[in-house]
């Protein structure tokens, strides 16, 4: 047996232990990439910790941080009034917000892991608050940094075009912005229906004190508790109701919600000073929210005495250690094993699927871009053959390595994952991975139709 394959079914073990026997899917990752490295991939300990992600570890505890601290001192309040002040009352329409900030925010140039750091906190505290679907909330904040993604002056557009311009391959940068914007527009519509929207739509415009206020003593409710990181996908991924959200954490004397008091105001001119340091100076959002984050601690440590104990620290390990053995999986090129295998395919339009479905289940729980600078150029040697569209192919692997950022392994899903405030967080890990599942076996299909067989370019 090849030492590839046994990677590969060392990751389906530890799927089925973590679903089955309820352990955090994080450690036992870190378990196998011990085991797989050292035994199999004659990996050194330097050699198994080169694929742990340090740069997420830091935006998961810094992001999760600064929004803990902005919940205990009524920020979050205070943008949620904001809110349902800006659309005059339509809960309905906040989810569509949120779905046109994150595009705007990644179509000007923002990296789509920082515009959903961004947006993703202050998103999900409207949703707890408003009883609103967070898979719903989540799935519109992912989709919506996806849709902007690749215009052709954002990371991701730059990154893919200049790809293709590298391969000498024929290529639109129109048509690559309008088939990731379109794609995750009707998914956002999709999910806007199933999740409950329609609902939204019918209890008309309504205000802030007319709306039931959320339940729950929140004692658990914190990003520190909640699930294991199970692997089991059995959750319904579209469910109309969210669980019944707790209480948002405030201090037992804070002042009415949405008042602008000094911490909050402290707390805006933050999140302010996060969003130019990112987009602006193109600084680490986990870095620059965890710097703001302590400074805001040290002006008021009464109101983030427990923020430190409400980082998802679940959440932290379970993505980390299945990243950790994705970047074992890299070191010992099981997924270049798995992309030329496909390649060479004598079939075209067979090479063409299964390289779109490679793209979207490796980038469910590794780096977008990175698959994408892995894959184009596989595609290259069918390409030239002249039966498959070269504008299309790419704008299908673009696609399908992107639209499935909303799985809870990828740092997007991780993001929403670890910012949604008092949920069943094991439960919301089952919906996300489940939705995820429904996107990575659907979506490859239908871009590689639509876009593939016809034949673009």
């Amino acid at each position: 047996m090849s030492p590839e394959l046994i990677s590969v079914l060392v990751l389906a073990v530890v799927f089925v232990i973590a679903t089955t026997r309820s352990v955090n899917m994080g450690a036992l990752a870190f378990a196998a990439a011990f085991g797989v490295g050292t035994l199999v991939a004659d990996l050194d300990a330097d050699g198994v910790f080169a694929g742990f992600p340090g740069d997420l570890f830091v935006v998961l505890v810094g992001v999760t941080y600064l929004f803990a601290i902005a919940r205990a001192n009524g920020t979050t309040d205070w943008l949620v009034h904001a809110a349902v002040r800006m659309v005059r009352g339509r809960v309905a329409l906040i989810p569509w917000v949120m779905f046109a900030l994150t595009g705007a925010l990644t179509a000007i140039g923002a990296v789509s892991p920082a515009a959903v750091a961004i947006v993703a906190p202050i998103a999900l505290s409207f949703a707890a608050r408003y009883r609103i679907s967070p898979l719903l909330m989540g799935a519109m904040v992912v989709h919506g940094a996806q849709a902007g993604g690749f215009s052709p002056i954002s990371i991701y557009g730059s990154i893919v075009n200049g790809i293709v311009e590298r391969e000498k391959l024929p290529g639109s940068e129109v048509t690559l912005f309008l088939a990731s914007l379109l794609v995750n527009l009707v998914i956002a519509a999709v999910v806007f229906v199933v999740c409950g929207g329609l609902k939204l739509w019918r209890q008309g415009a309504v205000t802030g004190e007319a709306l039931p206020a959320p339940g729950g003593t929140g004692a658990d409710a914190g990003p520190a508790t909640g699930g294991t990181g199970t692997g089991g996908a059995g959750a319904e991924a579209g469910t109309r109701t969210a669980p019944a959200p707790a209480a948002v954490a405030t201090r037992p004397e804070a002042p009415p919600a949405g008042a602008l008091t000094a911490p909050v105001v402290a707390t805006l001119v933050s999140l302010v000073a996060l969003v130019v340091a990112v987009l602006g100076f193109d600084l680490d959002a986990g870095l620059t929210a965890i710097t703001l984050a302590v400074v805001l601690s040290t002006a008021w440590p009464e109101d983030s005495r427990r923020a430190v104990g409400q980082i998802a620290w679940p959440t932290v390990l379970l993505i980390c250690g299945v990243l950790t053995y994705v970047g074992v999986l890299d070191e010992m090129g099981t997924i270049t094993w798995a992309g030329e295998g496909v390649g060479g395919i004598g079939v075209p339009l067979l090479a063409a699927v299964l390289l779109c479905y490679i793209g979207a289940i490796v980038s469910a729980f590794a780096s977008s871009v990175g698959i994408m600078g892995a894959l184009i150029p596989l595609a290259v040697p069918f390409l030239a053959q002249g039966e498959i569209g070269a504008v299309g192919m790419v704008a299908a692997l673009a696609v399908s390595a992107t639209v499935v950022d909303v799985s809870p392994f990828s740092t997007n899903g991780a993001l929403v994952l670890a910012a949604a405030p008092d949920v069943d967080r094991e439960r919301f890990f089952r919906q996300l991975m489940a939705y995820g599942g429904i996107v990575v076996a659907a979506v490859p299909a239908a871009v590689w139709l639509v876009m593939v067989v016809p034949g673009w370019g």
